[in-house]
């Protein structure tokens, strides 16, 4: 840590303790490292100082102290993404948001309502489910995700084929600028006019400031829910059964598919009994009027069997539906009851490739020594590869990568994107430039740098290499130091 980073840093901590309490300030190295990862544990960094928040105005006092000091602040809530979103910097502060959790309006009327980013996903159905409403997108971490951090990284959720992503249900947001001020954007009413700045935040991984209270949309519970779950002998199979769906103009609210090896981790962790012999299962679910669920329940079952499902079970009651589910919720989980270490990939392919990627996905796999477990989205095309290794066998993490970074290659060489729903944080930044032209980072850096000119707000996240903020696009005479050291590239 270099001296002036020190003194900065030492003089957030002073400040701090002072406005806040010494107690909301954590400068013990054992307790800083509880926070030193997010979900994806291969990357750590233990965090400069700690700032336990339980309001907008510590929020806001502690941004402001960071950038009268320049010390770059990280944003974190429940600590469950797998992209390094909210991995900490070891020179700044770590601005923990768990402790706002409260709901602060349920306007079933109007169909909105409006929470602190630490309130859990599953805790804002649970506070509206009994007015007959919910909160649609449901990560599969719902029961500990938080829905400040489900902005953060624009999560879905197995039911965003037919319901969208967060962005689809967050009319507003209160936010504190790298600044320090709190500022609204958005609010209740639909599509406010202006520019939509709401649309940069959501999905903006902390890199534009801090969210402290989310205004979101309220689903009506459908009247009429159906699963089932079909086994098939082969992925091949269980893919033309989606596509065939799809294609017969029925949008079910998810179509969920697992291979053989997800399958048996699933089957150890949780014993979900999924049928023996399947090469590839999906979880359909339907919902909405009775009448339509059941004409369009018969058409999937139809249209399973013509693609070769050799079992379809159908949930009887909630209790079965839930069985239906817990395989597939637990299934990044369950694989480490098979494998020491996995990395968790998330990249997104048109629906139709799914065959051909899938293929390709095992022979990378082969070619490597390396298991791959498919589990996904299939209705929307957005995998979840679960990349298996031992990481106390020599060169296990880096043929891992190699295949993980493989399966990106192929997403983009199909059309498709290097994340759907986990974000870039730090482990997808150096993917970007195989995604965009250099014109298109220096655009979105741009942006970044128009919300953050300091450079403060979670750097070194999203983009490969940090933005020079306030320098002029175009030629340049000579070579910038940052860029000459390797700290910093120019687009």
């Amino acid at each position: 840590m270099g001296s002036s980073t020190s003194s900065g840093l030492a003089g957030v901590v002073a400040e701090l303790s002072a406005e806040l309490g010494e107690g909301r300030v954590i400068t013990d190295r054992q307790r800083r490292r509880t926070y030193e990862s997010d979900g994806l544990a291969a990357y750590r960094v233990v965090p400069g100082v700690v700032v336990l928040a339980r309001s907008a105005d510590d929020v806001a006092a502690t941004v402001r102290v960071c950038a009268r000091h320049g010390v770059p602040f990280v944003a974190r809530g429940s600590g469950t993404g797998l992209s390094g979103g909210a991995l900490p910097h070891p020179d700044g502060v770590l601005v923990v948001l768990s402790q706002m959790r409260e709901v602060r309006e349920a306007d079933v009327v109007n169909q909105r309502a409006v929470v602190e980013p630490g309130v859990i996903n599953l805790q804002l159905t649970a506070a509206t489910s009994p007015d007959g409403y919910y909160f649609a997108p449901d990560p599969s971490s719902q029961t500990v995700c938080s829905i400040g951090g489900n902005v953060a990284e624009n999560s879905g959720g197995a039911h965003c084929l037919k319901y969208g992503f967060t962005t689809n249900h967050v009319t507003g947001v209160d936010l504190v600028t790298p600044a320090g001020e709190q500022v609204e954007i958005g609010g209740k009413a639909l599509d406010p006019p202006g520019y939509d700045l709401l649309g940069a935040v959501v999905g903006s991984e902390g890199t534009l400031g801090v969210v402290t209270a989310v205004t979101v949309r309220l689903t009506r519970l459908p009247q009429e829910v159906r699963t089932l779950l079909a086994a098939f002998r082969t992925m091949d199979d269980a893919g033309a059964a989606t596509s065939a769906i799809i294609a017969a103009g029925v949008i079910p609210a998810a179509i969920e598919m697992m291979d053989a090896l997800s399958i048996e981790a699933a089957e150890k962790a949780v014993h979900c009994g999924y049928p023996e012999g399947a090469g590839a299962v999906l979880v359909v679910e339907l919902d909405g009027a009775a009448p339509d669920v059941a004409g369009e329940f018969d058409d999937v079952v139809r249209l399973c069997e013509a693609a070769g499902a050799f079992e379809v079970r159908v949930a009887a009651d909630d209790a079965e539906r839930a069985l239906i589910w817990k395989g597939r919720k637990s299934a990044f989980a369950a694989v480490g009851r098979i494998s020491p270490d996995y990395i968790v990939q998330d990249g997104v392919i048109p629906r139709t490739a799914l065959p051909q990627v899938l293929r390709r996905i095992a022979e990378l796999g082969d070619s490597a020594g390396v298991r791959v477990a498919n589990v996904f989205h299939a209705g929307d095309g957005n995998l979840h590869p679960l990349v298996l290794f031992d990481g106390a066998v020599e060169g296990a993490v880096e043929r891992a990568e190699a295949v993980a970074g493989g399966i990106l290659d192929l997403c983009l060489e199909h059309g498709g994107s290097i994340t759907g729903e986990h974000g870039v944080g730090a482990d997808k930044a150096k993917h970007m430039p195989r995604m965009f032209t250099p014109a298109d980072l220096d655009t979105m850096q741009a942006v970044r740098c128009a919300f953050d000119p300091e450079g403060i707000a979670n750097p070194g996240k999203v983009f490969p290499t940090p933005r020079l903020c306030g320098e002029q696009p175009g030629r340049r005479r000579g070579t910038h130091p940052l860029v000459e050291s390797g700290a910093a590239e120019l687009f």
